[in-house]
């Protein structure tokens, strides 16, 4: 099987800027562009490699003189958003010499509706959008809206699979949930009891994900233990402590709780207000609150995931996606790694 050799289109460059880039002489570089004799393939390869570094070392020359906005359009609660946009901004400056500059739209509560009207405002003039949102049909045609303008989406933490996002940056939240399972199937007896999974939304497609792989594990290694999902908190204080209280007064057997979606402080006031005792309490995210009710041990453990890790992805994608830094070779399907933090280890 012989190798195919390389279509040379028309460049800007001279012989001898691709001879020095190649390691060839300009006599080879000139048979190899215009066809005069034979040239290896493996040298016609090289060559071709060498002018799309040249164009890469344009292109990222003329970015490193611009300022390139980017938008994080967030639905999060402040605890989870802070967490996120510290380790964005921890990471802007390893980009040098871009001018990555980020503008902020977070929001706690919202619509889909307001969400698309920010979309699209971010078609504008921005480089790249980071969306951290919930998964609906009017936002994946608001992706699609700014795909046609060249303007990429990454997703973070949740997912919306079915837009035209360039890929999304997280953990593997099944494989979250499932891990959440495992610990609670460890650390309960193995007697009749409720756990509650409480969700920030059912909206949010990371957060389902998390769900479904912890009620599936459980079912497989503690058939015993009964699962109830507790949702629409927002992860915010008072909803969330709202929508606790209603479901420990419905259901007597809960004991334990899988929090997906954060708002713990008030997850435990709600336990406090019921005088109900929680046997087993696993969350998400390493925040300043979860820091405290670990160290506090009211919580027995945090799954999180290195953020700062996520940052640099995701800003990696946005330059490559504008031929600002080199083409992955293969589009990258890892996630980000779980981490599991206990009183002993935060």
């Amino acid at each position: 099987m012989t190798s195919k050799r390389p279509q040379f289109m028309a460049n800007p460059f001279s012989l001898k800027q691709i001879a020095a880039q190649s390691g060839v002489s300009k006599a080879t570089v000139d048979r190899a562009l215009h066809q005069r004799g034979s040239v290896h393939p493996r040298t016609a390869r090289r060559i071709a490699q060498a002018i799309r570094d040249l164009e890469l070392q344009q292109r990222a020359s003329l970015a490193s003189g611009r300022t390139l906005p980017i938008d994080l359009v967030m639905h999060a609660p402040e605890r989870f958003s802070s967490l996120t946009l510290a380790a964005l901004l921890s990471q802007i400056k390893s980009f040098a010499p871009f001018r990555l500059t980020l503008r902020c739209h977070i929001v706690e509560e919202t619509t889909p509706e307001e969400l698309v009207r920010e979309l699209r405002r971010c078609g504008n003039d921005s480089y790249g959008v980071l969306l951290k949102a919930s998964d609906h049909p009017l936002l994946e045609s608001a992706v699609a809206e700014l795909a046609a303008l060249r303007v990429p989406v990454v997703t973070l933490v949740t997912d919306l699979p079915h837009s035209e996002r360039i890929r999304y940056v997280g953990m593997d939240n099944e494989g979250a949930g499932r891990t959440a399972a495992w610990l609670m199937s460890r650390w309960l007896p193995a007697e009749a009891q409720t756990v509650a999974v409480a969700l920030s939304s059912a909206g949010f497609r990371g957060e389902e994900q998390r769900m479904e792989g912890f009620m599936a594990t459980l079912q497989q290694r503690a058939p015993w233990l009964n699962t109830v999902a507790v949702s629409e908190g927002y992860g915010i204080d008072q909803l969330t402590f709202t929508q606790m209280c209603a479901a420990l007064e419905q259901d007597s057997t809960i004991q334990s709780v899988y929090s997906v979606g954060g708002g713990n402080s008030a997850i435990l006031r709600a336990f406090a207000a019921m005088d109900r005792e929680v046997k087993v309490f696993i969350g998400h995210d390493l925040d300043e609150e979860n820091r405290q009710l670990l160290t506090a041990e009211k919580l027995d453990a945090v799954i999180d995931h290195d953020l700062r890790e996520d940052a640099r992805t995701a800003f990696s994608a946005i330059l490559r996606f504008h031929g600002f830094l080199p083409a992955e070779e293969a589009q990258q399907t890892a996630f980000s790694r779980v981490i599991v933090a206990t009183p002993f280890n935060v």
